[in-house]
């Protein structure tokens, strides 16, 4: 189980006081998160991509992990957006790699569409085409880690003729991909088609609603034949703010929550708590809530926590991450390592990845012989050959 932090990247100012960092704080700050991440004992950072204010998560991630990995050992760095729609595949291949290199495998991607509109048509896309451009465009990605002398073919970017990414992945292993949406159930279908990781950032979401998105990507991941519905890939989203007493932290975080980006002057902190997974009060209330997941969610994989948005003084997301590491993430690595199946696995790294690809059991995207979703194939192969022998 994988337990870490996730940041926007927000530039905010604090409503308590009306100060409000540059730029070069916040992109600095950002770097020393991650560092007192590894520090407390978190497995993993993740950074979003955004290319408008107030965020100055960068719009070129690694840049950022590949700098965070200069400074950490064995941190893993990850992203919580990749956006698949509107940067070209070719650079994805490429910078990521690269940073797979640099970081020796401590790289993952999580794809995602964003929520922010109007960057389509900054990069020359459609939103209306949101879908069809994730789903060729991670078709494209998939095939540069895998393939030399590519010859392709689409609708949303200049064909390729013999290209080869390089650098290649690091020991012609790709860095392992998530998908994540909070909405759109083909993204999940996306995910289980190719044997990835399913990711739902479930932040702004109810349970009713994550948990039938992370059952269909399990239904799917099990029909196209990469292990059972209970062993899919599966990360989740969390948002939390603590102190020892519970009074002190809803106090405390009021209005940061009432005049923060997204969701601030929406709903009361009261309502949205009890809608999603927010999380504000004391450690044990965090371990509590965060242990819940399971009931809904199965045993899964990746947990991670936004901590520093809002206009959160540096000096009191480090101490929320002191509380990670002290207080909360020791006992959810140990409760959520109970009674869990021995046949579900950790969450993949470099090294399983690598062992996996050595002994030939890398997923088969769309299911290979023994699947359900081959033999459907099979079948629907059958028919229309019969059906075109009728006609003759």
């Amino acid at each position: 189980m994988e337990l870490g932090i996730f940041t926007i990247g927000d530039v905010t100012s604090d409503p308590t006081t009306g100060t409000t960092v540059s730029e070069n704080q916040r992109i600095k700050d950002t770097v020393e998160i991650a560092k007192k991440a590894e520090e407390v004992g978190l497995d993993v950072f993740a950074t979003g991509q955004h290319h408008n204010p107030p965020f100055v998560a960068p719009a070129n991630p690694p840049v950022l992990l590949a700098n965070i990995a200069a400074q950490t050992e064995k941190l893993h760095l990850s992203t919580a957006t990749t956006l698949i729609t509107t940067t070209d595949p070719v650079r994805i291949a490429e910078d990521y790699a690269y940073a797979q290199h640099l970081s020796d495998g401590r790289i993952s991607l999580v794809m995602g569409r964003g929520n922010t509109g109007p960057v389509y048509p900054w990069f020359g896309k459609d939103i209306r085409s949101g879908i069809p451009l994730a789903v060729e465009n991670y078709n494209l990605l998939y095939r540069l880690w895998r393939e030399n002398n590519l010859d392709w073919e689409g609708k949303f970017r200049t064909p390729l003729n013999g290209f080869t990414v390089t650098p290649t992945p690091l020991d012609d292993v790709p860095p392992f991909v998530w998908h994540g949406s909070i909405r759109s159930p083909e993204i999940a279908e996306q995910a289980a088609y190719y044997g990835d990781g399913y990711f739902h950032n479930n932040i702004f979401w109810p349970v009713s609603h994550t948990a039938r998105m992370v059952q269909l990507y399990r239904q799917r991941y099990e029909y196209y034949g990469h292990g059972a519905a209970h062993q899919a890939i599966v990360g989740l989203g969390g948002q939390v703010f603590m102190r020892k007493n519970s009074q002190d932290a809803v106090k405390e975080f009021r209005p940061y929550f009432d005049n923060a980006p997204v969701y601030g002057h929406g709903p009361s902190l009261e309502d949205f708590s009890t809608q999603t997974p927010l999380t504000v009060g004391s450690p044990q209330q965090v371990i509590e809530r965060t242990l819940s997941f399971r009931e809904w969610a199965g045993d899964y994989q990746r947990q991670l926590f936004l901590i520093d948005h809002a206009g959160l003084p540096q000096k009191t997301v480090l101490e929320q991450l002191d509380l990670l590491g002290e207080e909360v993430v020791p006992v959810l690595r140990k409760e959520f390592a109970k009674d869990r199946p021995a046949d579900v696995p950790d969450a993949p790294t470099h090294e399983s990845l690598v062992i996996r690809h050595r002994e030939g059991r890398d997923p088969i995207p769309g299911g290979g012989p023994g699947s359900r979703a081959y033999a459907d194939r099979q079948a629907r192969a059958a028919e229309q050959n019969e059906n075109q022998g009728a006609d003759r």
